[in-house]
């Protein structure tokens, strides 16, 4: 974090994200039927490169016709070729809530995205102990953005929900292995309290799995290769928010 706060000192960042009004991004969820977090990221550590040309802008306005609930936008470097710049691109073309999708582990990059026009942050248990989940929860909290918190095993939902979060996102892929279990969201939806989001994250490949993981109690599913293959991705967030 030392070379971010090098480049942008934190008192711009404050001047930015106080411009900045955060959206409800857990009310954009709560819908009669599957809400869906419409995805862009230019590549990923399984898949490779999934666009040659990556307009964030363009892809913004093509999520939001298709009806999307929310958008998720990936800021990491390294494996995503992701920046907050992209996430500064959506925000310009359209109104929905965006979630920042990165490995955040420091309460300035809360800051960051705020003042990037996020609405919202990923938190990953696997990567936090249990102070900094705590930590990067107030942090969030205190500059008006929701938390997906994100889980992956018994021991990771317990976690979150003993924390209070009020998003929970169940990764049914394993981020050692990278293989995927669309399973975990049948298994893991006992140990969610009711009154608490739950986002089925990864793997979802058409509305047949979209369909599996709302019987199994999810209220959203996060999808993003399936939609950055897609000819038509407006089309496929219909038929997957139909499901």
């Amino acid at each position: 974090m030392d070379h971010r706060r090098a480049l942008v000192a934190e008192r711009e960042l404050e001047s930015r994200a106080a411009a900045y009004s955060p959206r409800d991004f857990a009310a954009s969820l709560r819908r009669p039927n599957l809400a869906v977090i419409a995805e862009m990221k230019q590549r990923t550590p399984s898949m490779g490169v999934l666009a040659t040309d990556y307009r964030p802008d363009r892809l913004a306005r093509q999520y939001a016709e298709g009806g999307a609930a929310a958008l998720s936008v990936l800021t990491q470097e390294a494996s995503f070729g992701g920046s907050l710049d992209h996430l500064a691109s959506a925000r310009a073309e359209t109104w929905l809530p965006i979630l920042r999708k990165e490995f955040i582990s420091d309460p300035y990059q809360v800051l960051e995205a705020r003042a990037a026009g996020a609405d919202a942050v990923l938190l990953i248990v696997a990567a936090l102990t249990r102070d900094q989940l705590a930590s990067l929860l107030t942090a969030a909290r205190q500059r008006g953005l929701a938390a997906l918190v994100e889980v992956h095993d018994e021991r990771e939902a317990a976690t979150a929900v003993d924390s209070g979060a009020r998003l929970v996102g169940v990764n049914h892929r394993d981020l050692s292995t990278f293989d995927v279990d669309l399973g975990l969201t049948e298994r893991l939806r006992a140990l969610i309290p009711q009154d608490r989001i739950l986002v089925s994250e990864s793997g979802i490949r058409g509305p047949a799995d979209a369909r599996r993981v709302r019987e199994a109690g999810a209220d959203a599913i996060l999808v993003g290769e399936m939609l950055m293959r897609a000819p038509e991705p407006a089309e496929c967030i219909r038929e997957l928010a139909s499901a």
